[in-house]
């Protein structure tokens, strides 16, 4: 019971983060998925958009959040 108590702890907390970025994230310095690094190309019937630095940013959050993740339930 005290592995559940520790995971819901646990995911509760990333929801609330998650929800606090996409909340302000118009009020950031920076923009997921408009960041320096992206990719955008527009002509007049076409356009292509790749979240290249978007990308990599949220593989590392990610990355980290699996680690913390792993290490807090050994």
């Amino acid at each position: 019971m005290v592995e559940i108590g520790k995971s819901l702890i646990f995911i509760g907390i990333v929801i609330i983060i998650i929800g606090t970025v996409l909340l302000f994230n118009d009020r950031l310095p920076f923009n997921l998925g408009k960041l320096p690094g992206d990719i955008s190309y527009k002509k007049e019937n076409f356009s292509f958009y790749f979240p290249i630095t978007t990308s990599i940013l949220i593989s590392i959050i990610l990355s980290l959040l699996f680690y913390l993740f792993g290490r807090f339930f050994r």
